[in-house]
């Protein structure tokens, strides 16, 4: 017979209780035993990134991936569409970081540069070719047209500045005089518009300046450097850098804002979309500087935990809004997509093999490869995610024959 005993009921849910206690301790126990183990089935190649010589096995599948989506004009058509579907610049900024990364591979295999070449030329035409035909706005957010820039006729940095970088980067390779003269002509511009405002910055969009791409832009001048034995890209550069820290750093980091006004007036603070980027690209202008952003990028945005490395958006004194810079932000860590990604370019550029080496663990563990034969994209990133880490396990070389033959900083 069932014991229905006031006592009997009594000891049921403290049994219960006992049940739920003991496998609640066992799932924390199997937890601080499996979770330090985790990233073992995600480890890296203690090589990924080599300052010299041939790209590691997973740069060549990168690359391998890379040039075949360029050479099958249906598939980049097709990736590309997807990509403008939810941000125009995405499809911009891939073309950029897929020349910087097969400029900085054919600098790394001589013997594999036609090939490279080729791909480089078929983006830097079709680019240019689609600007002329239906302007700068066809790689910008729809808020472009909201309001009128604020130096007319108007231009954007953020175009002006990628294309000269792409044609620059090409040039490194193997000079071509019409990709050169068309670099000189937008170096001009965009010197001349960068010296008419009182931080030496020129608009991405209207009334509104961005270090990432006025960054990009002195890295682009710097390539101009190399190419005609000059320092004027240099020069404005120490120039740029000296209005930068008086206006646009952040009193509370340390850390260089990522939007402002052309006069000045800053929009958004540190972010790690901008940041890891931009501290690379002042390598070229004052690399004591850079190694100092990077170091306090590392401190306020990277994290790492359990074999396991991430990137937060923001420093813990700032917050800004969650958008197609930042990607998702992970609740509880703050991990960010955009930040993350471009913290592996950063781990690179700065020789921070730990911190890479934790990135890629989890990029292998959350963002799920693909390899198809030779070649390696991943499922959860798309075109300038990919190309992105391209650049990043190939950087070096570019940006030392850049250093090497336009002056060192």
């Amino acid at each position: 017979m069932t014991d229905l005993s006031p006592a009997s009921v009594a000891r049921r849910p403290a049994g219960r209780l006992r049940r739920l206690g003991a496998v609640a301790l066992s799932l924390l126990i199997a937890a601080a035993v499996w979770l330090p183990c985790l990233h073992v089935f995600f480890r890296h190649d203690a090589a990924e990134h080599r300052p010299s010589g041939e790209l590691s096995p997973r740069g060549r599948a990168l690359l391998a991936h890379q040039l075949s989506l360029w050479e099958d004009t249906a598939a980049k058509d097709a990736t590309l569409a997807r990509m403008r579907a939810t941000n125009a610049e995405w499809d911009f900024m891939g073309r950029t970081f897929l020349v910087l990364g097969l400029a900085s591979a054919a600098l790394r295999e001589p013997g594999a540069e036609a090939r490279h070449l080729a791909v480089m030329d078929r983006i830097v035409d079709e680019t240019l070719a689609l600007e002329r035909e239906r302007g700068m706005l066809h790689f910008m957010m729809p808020y472009a047209t909201g309001r009128p820039f604020v130096q007319q006729p108007a231009r954007s940095l953020f175009v002006d500045g990628e294309i000269a970088l792409m044609l620059g980067a090409r040039a490194l390779v193997e000079r071509r005089a019409a990709y050169e003269a068309e670099l000189d002509a937008r170096v001009a511009e965009m010197q001349a518009r960068m010296e008419r405002s009182p931080v030496l910055s020129a608009e991405s969009y209207p009334d509104e300046c961005w270090t990432f791409c006025n960054t990009l832009a002195l890295a682009a001048m710097r390539m101009a450097d190399a190419l005609r034995g000059e320092r004027r890209g240099l020069d404005l550069g120490r120039r740029w850098l000296a209005a930068a820290r008086a206006r646009l750093v952040d009193p509370k980091t340390g850390l260089l804002v990522s939007s402002y006004t052309h006069d000045g007036r800053i929009l958004d603070g540190p972010e790690g979309s901008s940041l890891w980027l931009v501290a690379h690209a002042l390598l070229l202008i004052d690399p004591d500087f850079a190694r100092d952003q990077y170091a306090r990028a590392r401190r306020e945005l990277g994290a790492d935990l359990l074999g396991f490395g991430w990137a937060r958006e923001w420093p813990r004194s700032w917050s800004g809004p969650e958008d197609v810079d930042s990607g998702p932000i992970v609740p509880l860590v703050g991990a960010s997509a955009g930040s993350s990604g471009l913290a592996l370019l950063g781990a690179a550029a700065f020789g921070d093999a730990p911190y890479l080496g934790a990135l890629l663990t989890s990029l292998d563990f959350a963002a799920f490869p693909i390899r198809e034969g030779d070649r390696l994209r991943y499922a959860a990133s798309n075109q300038v995610g990919d190309a992105a880490l391209l650049y990043a396990l190939s950087f070096g070389p570019l940006w030392e024959r850049i250093a090497a033959a336009g002056g060192a900083p």
